[in-house]
């Protein structure tokens, strides 16, 4: 079904991490030749209301790695080597490492019959419903998740602990299905994340230089996270290595480089990679209490292919200023111990409210491109949505711009103009306009169900009749799909007027209509 060569090199640092001990990390893999999975009824529910960002994958799959060596003098190596690996098209990393820091060193005990248990368990888990708090049980432990949904407030929160009374032993609540300590993740780069921010905004290719698979993976998923609410249009892959189906295609010289963010350990990328743009090169992790050394930033021919510096090599210049205040915050925190969690929610509003104020101009631009409601009439063809004029927007900036919601300085208009060619004007774009073509249809379904269907059946021929019904049953059942957001009143109107129209009909065509 997908390529288990790929998960087995995937599944293991390579020589150059010198992992001892247990380490878990995260991956990212293109389904076997590119196809897509059938959609299920359960996965467009839970697409309605999930977050854009944590939802199911159609053509990839994430792995997530539990990876433990050992000295043992009884293994030919020398060491005992060996990963559990959880894959699974939810991007639900803090979930998944969770069950992982409870299975694999269980598994690595007693093995095969250890696993068959732990799937047995797993089976019986109901299926993940958006705002719904889940009890998990798995190897006598009750985890316990909120699953977030759309309508749920932007800054993270425990799950309501619910029905503890009833849970024996007390559940284990995680905090978050998916968001990683980005503060410690970013520490290195503080002094960077409002310019990764504009990389990622971009779409630019950026490769991850990192000195093990867990600050890799981390550090990558901690950078595709940052346009949150915004979706992630580009490829990402929070570990890669050389020996990966993909390398080819990703190293080739021979065109400009993907829109990916690559993660890698392997110091022969910087090699394979340096004709790149962008190389965020990171080093071992320090965890006291001051602030690390940050990166620097560094020319890119400043790049050496053996020996390279932890730094940030780009010829790119950000387009807006430094939040000096939001550090000057970040290193107060540093200096009175404020826990991590705390330091990551600042960073993570600063960098809701940063995307929030970029996104909200093209939002009321492109609400203004929606028909009113009073030139959508029962009996003709809607009208259509007016084009994305990037000019037009451009210039309504200037009294509606982001400046109404971010204090930050800079070239927004220069940001803007770079955005409008990346994948993520596109795949926001696409979004928006395919929603409010759903509303528009819906609007046109509520005004037929609100005319009065009998006066104008009077002058017309049964072509047309049966035409209505047909495109009334059409909308009807892409309604009941939940693909057009409609009222259960409307729907109920809707199948009463078909019910009105076939019955004004001969009853030859009322058999062909309504098949016995």
């Amino acid at each position: 079904m997908f390529q288990k060569s790929s998960i087995c090199y995937l599944s293991f640092p390579d020589s150059h991490s010198g992992c001892l001990g247990d380490t878990q990390f995260s991956f990212r893999m293109r389904q076997c030749g590119g196809q897509r999975s059938p959609w299920h009824a359960s996965d467009r529910h839970y697409h309605s209301r999930a977050p854009v960002a944590l939802q199911r994958e159609p053509a990839h799959y994430f792995g997530y790695v539990y990876f433990r060596q050992v000295k043992d003098s009884s293994v030919k190596r020398g060491y005992f080597q060996k990963s559990l690996v959880l894959v699974s098209r939810l991007p639900f990393v803090r979930l998944f490492q969770a069950l992982l820091n409870l299975i694999a060193p269980e598994y690595f005990d007693k093995l095969a019959p250890c696993l068959e248990a732990v799937c047995s368990e797993i089976d019986q888990w109901p299926v993940p419903v958006p705002g719904q708090t889940l009890n998990l049980p798995v190897m006598g432990v009750v985890v316990q998740v909120h699953i977030p949904s759309r309508v749920d407030k932007s800054e993270s929160s425990p799950p309501k602990q619910c029905d503890q009374e009833n849970l024996l032993p007390a559940p284990m609540v995680l905090a978050s299905v998916h968001e990683l300590d980005l503060f410690r993740c970013f520490r290195p780069v503080l002094t960077h994340v409002q310019t990764l921010w504009e990389l990622m905004l971009l779409g630019e290719p950026l490769l991850v230089l990192a000195p093990s698979p867990d600050v890799s993976s981390e550090m990558v998923l901690a950078l595709t996270s940052c346009l949150q609410p915004l979706r992630f249009c580009c490829d990402f892959r929070p570990y890669f290595t050389i020996h990966d189906s993909e390398f080819k295609e990703f190293t080739t010289r021979t065109q400009a480089p993907p829109n990916v963010v690559l993660g890698v350990t392997n110091p022969f990328f910087i090699k394979t990679l340096q004709h790149w743009p962008h190389i965020l090169r990171v080093g071992e992790p320090k965890m006291s209490g001051d602030l690390p050394k940050q990166v620097k930033l560094k020319k890119p021919s400043r790049l050496k292919t053996l020996d390279t510096k932890p730094g940030l090599y780009t010829a790119y210049t950000a387009h807006l200023h430094r939040d000096k205040a939001l550090l000057k915050r970040l290193l107060k925190g540093v200096q009175k111990k404020r826990p991590s969690d705390v330091q990551s929610a600042l960073l993570r509003r600063h960098l809701l409210e940063l995307t929030q104020s970029f996104i909200i101009p093209l939002e009321h631009y492109m609400a203004s491109l929606m028909p009113l409601q009073k030139s959508i009439t029962p009996w003709k063809t809607p009208p259509q949505i007016r084009p994305f004029s990037q000019d037009d927007f451009l210039r309504s900036l200037e009294h509606a711009g982001p400046q109404l919601t971010c204090i930050l300085k800079g070239d927004w208009l220069g940001l803007y103009r770079q955005f409008f060619k990346s994948p993520h004007f596109d795949g926001w774009y696409r979004q928006r306009h395919k929603e409010m073509a759903l509303k528009l249809e819906a609007l046109h379904l509520e005004a037929i169900c609100e005319a009065n269907i009998e006066t104008w059946m009077k002058d017309k021929s049964e072509v047309e009749v049966v035409d209505l019904v047909l495109k009334l049953r059409e909308k009807l059942v892409r309604a009941q799909g939940h693909q057009l957001p409609v009222k259960e009143a409307t729907l109920q109107r809707a199948q009463l007027y078909i019910e009105t129209v076939i019955g004004s009909l001969p009853k030859d065509l009322q058999a062909v209509l309504c098949p016995p």
